[in-house]
């Protein structure tokens, strides 16, 4: 398989881009960058009550983002492959979604000073599903600080990454309809994206694979 480089996951919470980075950088035997949500201590606070929290919030994941792009600016050059779960430039996505007109003008004048010569992926999976289908997996994966997410902002993140990737041409972008497969714990849909992964040049391409379900009555295999 020809090596992709510097590969980004990105898609909104609960569609699982963090599992499939994990699952990428095991079979490509390389670096995972993780963005540590979990680190932020303001996140709970955030879901529970948006407007009071969403500074704080913002500026500790930015500042945490800017320091592992500059460790991986700095790091091996060598590495054959890096897999991370966020792309630098979404923090401005969720920046514009919670912060007033003037903390945004204030996060704007941080954002320039700390995201100079970010690296730039060698490809962008940006994994979609509808939201009914997030809030199931958000759900039953039980994260504490998720359990006060309003369905109507998670739709509004849903829409601002919609926006965001219409537009996107920074990287190849993989566009990936997530809401019916699993690339985690099912091997064929796996080696489906990994094939997706391969044809992958410059440009846009999309990846709607029939589900399972589907797939096992056409061919009339059994389950």
């Amino acid at each position: 398989m020809q090596n992709p480089g510097y590969i980004v996951v990105e898609g909104p919470i609960g569609v699982g881009k963090t599992s499939l980075a994990r699952r990428l950088a095991e079979s490509f035997g390389c670096e995972l960058l993780l963005e540590g949500a979990a680190d932020n201590p303001f996140l709970e606070r955030f879901y529970r009550s948006p407007r009071a929290a969403a500074m704080q919030t913002q500026l500790f994941f930015l500042l945490q983002r800017a320091q592992q792009m500059k460790e991986l600016r700095q790091g091996d050059m060598f590495e054959p492959v890096r897999v991370a779960d966020f792309l630098m430039d979404k923090d401005r996505l969720f920046a514009r979604l919670t912060l007033d007109h003037e903390e945004f003008k204030l996060y704007e004048q941080v954002y320039s000073h700390l995201t100079i010569d970010v690296p730039q992926p060698d490809l962008v999976i940006y994994l979609q599903a509808p939201v009914d289908v997030l809030l199931k997996r958000i759900l039953k994966r039980g994260i504490a600080s998720e359990r006060s997410m309003e369905p109507a902002y998670l739709r509004s993140l849903c829409d601002a990454y919609t926006r965001f990737f219409h537009y996107y041409d920074d990287s190849p972008l993989l566009i990936v309809n997530a809401a019916e497969i699993n690339l985690v714990d099912n091997e064929r849909d796996y080696q489906a994206l990994l094939e997706q992964i391969k044809r992958v040049n410059n440009g846009r391409y999309y990846f709607n694979p029939v589900p399972e379900a589907l797939r096992v009555a056409q061919s009339g295999e059994k389950p």
